[in-house]
Formats: structure tokens, sequence, C-alpha cells
């Protein structure tokens, strides 16, 4: 489906205003002069009650064209934009109302496509050098091990060995983060959900760590899962570092 509004005229915003605003003006005048027109015919109770009727319809259709070409295109843009927030196409919609709206909902469908193609090429890069450090990271395990199992090593070229081990696992698990952090953005992972509910499964997890959380009933824009997965790498990171606390803030 097509991202561009379909071009095709609607009365300006100018003009929706300007004649709102002359019909309130003049409205009460001809309200009057045909109540002075209809007071000899009818008498001035009805004149005044026929003209209270039909200022009554011509304040209605002014309503609803004001309505039909600002209100309601504003609202639908404002869900289209929740709409793509969440995850959803950037499509135009039916109906814009005036060329000015017209040109809002294209600036909102533009910025849209930029920024979710932003997104994409982003959690490219990640799989994409995540999956390209896998093979180095092998090898240097490997060699790592086989330089462990060599019994004519001294101590401290073993405790080198040994440091490399423990920097490639922690290589590893920070790709696997990384990987796992750039999952979280997938459209599956987006709601809203609080730093409590995120904070109660990372107490159970890491239970060598005290979990503070302030301003816990805050929403975020992120669902529980992906929340779960952004928490856990910063409780990792805190418990490799030995830290004893771990202060949320939202």
């Amino acid at each position: 489906m097509s991202r561009y509004v379909e071009k095709k005229w609607r009365p300006p915003l100018i003009l929706i205003l300007g004649g709102s605003l002359m019909a309130v003006l003049i409205m009460p005048i001809y309200g009057a002069v045909f109540a002075d027109i209809l007071t000899p015919v009818t008498g001035r109770r009805n004149a005044v009650l026929i003209v209270a009727t039909g200022s009554f319809i011509a304040t209605l259709v002014l309503g609803w064209l004001l309505w039909r070409l600002i209100l309601a295109p504003v609202q639908a843009l404002a869900t289209k934009a929740e709409h793509i927030r969440g995850g959803g196409a950037p499509t135009p919609l039916d109906h814009y109302g005036t060329p000015e709206i017209g040109e809002l909902g294209q600036a909102v469908l533009d910025m849209a496509e930029v920024l979710q193609s932003r997104e994409m090429a982003v959690r490219g890069y990640t799989d994409h050098v995540t999956h390209e450090l896998k093979t180095p990271l092998t090898a240097i395990r490997g060699a790592a091990e086989l330089l462990e199992a060599d019994e004519t090593l001294s101590d401290e070229a073993r405790r080198m060995a040994k440091t490399i081990v423990g920097a490639e696992k922690r290589a590893e698990r920070l790709l696997s983060a990384a990987r796992q952090i750039a999952a979280a953005r997938m459209p599956e992972h987006r709601g809203s959900v609080t730093l409590d509910d995120g904070a109660g499964d990372l107490a159970r997890r890491f239970s060598g760590i005290r979990v503070e959380v302030e301003n816990g009933q805050q929403n975020l824009p992120l669902a529980k899962s992906g929340l779960s997965v952004v928490l856990g790498h910063i409780a990792e990171n805190a418990v490799e570092a030995g830290a004893k606390t771990l202060t949320l803030r939202a």
C-alpha cells in the first residue's frame, strides 16, 4: 500500500475558519432581519421560534462540517500515530479534511518510515556484528583451552590463559545480551508495563543482589518480555561488577 497521501483538492484551513467566523458573525444579523420580516405574517413569537430553529439547524451543519474537516481527521491521525508507535505499518488515512492536515499526515508517515528504517538498520547491524564475532571468539576460546591443557606452561602463562577464557566468555555474554536487546525492540515486545512489574521478576532471577525501585508505577513504552531482557542485562552487569544493590529509577 502507498505511503503517500493522495493529492486531491481539499478546502484550506483558512477558508474553513474564515467561513465559520463569518457564519457566526452574519447569522445573528440575518436572524434579526428575518424575524422582522416574518413578524407581520406569523407574529413575533412564531417569527423568533422560526429564526431560532433555523439558527439551530445552521449551527448543527456548521458543527458537523468542522468535525468532518478538522476534528475527525486530527483524531484519526492521532490514532494512526499510536498505531505506528505500536509497530503498525505507516499507511495513509482515507480522509484528511484540509491540505494542512494532509501535509501533517504525510510528515508523520515520513517520520515513521525513517524511524523504522533506522531501527531495522540497527537490528541488522547488531545481528551481523554478533554473527561475525562468533567465529573469532570460538577460535580464541579453543586456543586458550589448548594453552590451559599444556602442562609445560608456567603459572603466569596459565593465569593469562584463564584470563583469556574468562574474557571470551564475557564477550559471548555481551553479544548474547546485544542480540536479546535488539530482539526486545521487535513489535511483539511493544506495549506498556510498569517498572515494578519488571523488577519483581528481576529479584527472583538474581537473588544475590538487592533491587530497589524508585517511581516504579511509571508506565514504560515496552512489553514486560522486552523489559525483562533489558533489566536482566543491567542486573548481570551489576552482579559481575560486584554490586550488592541495584537501584532502578523510572
